[in-house]
């Protein structure tokens, strides 16, 4: 078990009300999700367990761990509601009976104002990331929601860091709750973490310096605004980079493609929000930098152990002006270790340098809805497309669209097939992702 599955699990299983103080990757929906599962009635198709995440991608990922978990017991029915997806599916899926609610607040606040949801036999309500909620200004919507639910439930509240609003919905909503904290702290041996002094206008520069010196195959970089991400993606492909942005502003359909085209490996760089990256299923990931540093030491803490997962080791580049001094100090300070310093001028430049991903993404006009598969998208294009297994990466259904990864090499020998030839049976529109 992972620290904070040893530290909160026997709580949990006991039925009491817990706070976690955990980062993501730390293993805290497979406590939550063990927990829920354990008390799930699965004669009674009430909602028993709801989830309330941030964002829809955390849900569907908590959604897809609970369901893995949930495959040594039989008939259990989970259902993920999120704003971005029509009502209808839902409200039917919710119709024909869910023991297990995951979902964003607004969309389940919706629900419960058309009575298309009913709490009444709750047992289980987690808060994941409840810090982000509160970021994210769902406050008001997820005290409506909670107030909806009986008083006897058990709640899990989960949050990176311990802000006073998530003492004060702690005080209100859980009964004597034991306190777990599981320290973010990043030994030096796995995550190497470096902090550039730099001139205002040398950003951007430094940027590209960052990349050319350390050239690595998976980054995220994270902006405080929406336009920052932009301007940041725009600049990088500009200079050869492979780079895509997600913030607030962009529709679900163009947020899934992003996602989707950076867990596949046929984009090498993310720029992102803070609010954005929270809940992404990012496996491996080579390198974090800031491009500029966050006020708070606790979110630079959660941002850079994103990379260094899984034995792999990782690299957390920071760009500060003089400033920003400040952030350096405060985040050593809550480190308890001495931030290293270094200067643009030691970095290797490399003018050549570019970073263009082995993997590109095809889109199909059908998923879910059509009863498409994984292995239907893989049998096709290995059969008679001819592509070997190798030349194949990840497969990503969505309801109505597919996403296959395929090797930049032999893009247009399955665009070709796909033309011309079938998947399961029928004939499907294809098209690559730019």
């Amino acid at each position: 078990m992972t620290p904070i599955q040893a530290q909160s699990l026997p709580a949990i299983l006991q039925g009491k009300d817990v706070i976690a103080k955990a980062k993501t990757g730390s293993g805290k929906t497979a406590a939550f999700g063990l927990g829920l599962l354990n008390k799930i009635n699965p004669r009674f198709f009430g909602v028993q367990a709801l989830v309330l995440c941030p964002t829809r991608e955390l849900a569907d990922q908590v959604g897809k761990e609970i369901r893995r978990l949930a495959r040594a017991t039989s008939n259990i029915k989970l259902v993920v509601l999120c704003g971005g997806k029509p009502l209808g599916p839902q409200v039917g899926s919710l119709e024909h009976g869910a023991h297990i609610v995951v979902g964003t607040p607004g969309r389940i606040q919706d629900h419960l104002r058309k009575s298309t949801l009913k709490l009444d036999g709750l047992t289980t309500l987690v808060l994941d990331e409840a810090d982000r909620m509160l970021d994210m200004g769902f406050i008001d919507v997820m005290q409506d929601i909670i107030e909806q639910t009986p008083s006897s439930r058990q709640t899990l509240l989960f949050s990176a860091t311990y802000p006073d609003t998530i003492q004060q919905i702690s005080r209100r909503f859980q009964q004597t709750p034991l306190m777990v904290t599981v320290e973010s702290d990043h030994q030096a041996s796995v995550i190497e973490q470096l902090f550039y002094e730099i001139n205002k206008h040398e950003r951007n520069n430094t940027l590209l310096a960052l990349f050319e010196h350390y050239q690595p195959e998976s980054t995220v970089v994270f902006c405080h605004t929406k336009k920052q991400c932009d301007e940041v993606a725009v600049w990088l492909r500009d200079h050869e980079i492979e780079a895509l942005a997600i913030h607030g502003d962009l529709e679900q359909r163009e947020r899934d493609q992003v996602l989707v085209r950076f867990a596949n490996n046929s984009c090498s760089v993310l720029v992102a929000t803070d609010v954005a990256a929270r809940g992404l299923d990012i496996k491996a990931l080579q390198a974090v930098i800031n491009y500029e540093l966050p006020r708070d030491p606790e979110i630079y803490v959660h941002r850079i152990g994103r990379t260094g997962r899984a034995g792999e080791k990782g690299i957390a580049l920071s760009l500060f002006t003089e400033s920003e001094q400040v952030r350096v100090k405060a985040v050593a300070d809550y480190q308890k270790k001495p931030s290293i310093i270094d200067h643009p001028a030691s970095l290797n430049r490399d003018a050549n340098f570019s970073l263009q991903p082995q993997m590109v993404t095809i889109q199909l006009d059908a998923g879910r809805k059509n009863k498409l598969r994984p292995g239907d998208i893989l049998g096709a294009l290995t059969g008679e497309a001819g592509l070997m297994g190798s030349q194949i990466g990840k497969i990503d259904i969505f309801e109505l669209s597919s996403y296959v990864a395929v090797e930049r090499t032999a893009l247009r020998q399955a665009m070709n097939y796909l033309a011309q030839g079938k998947v399961k049976g029928r004939s499907v529109r294809a098209r690559k992702i730019r």
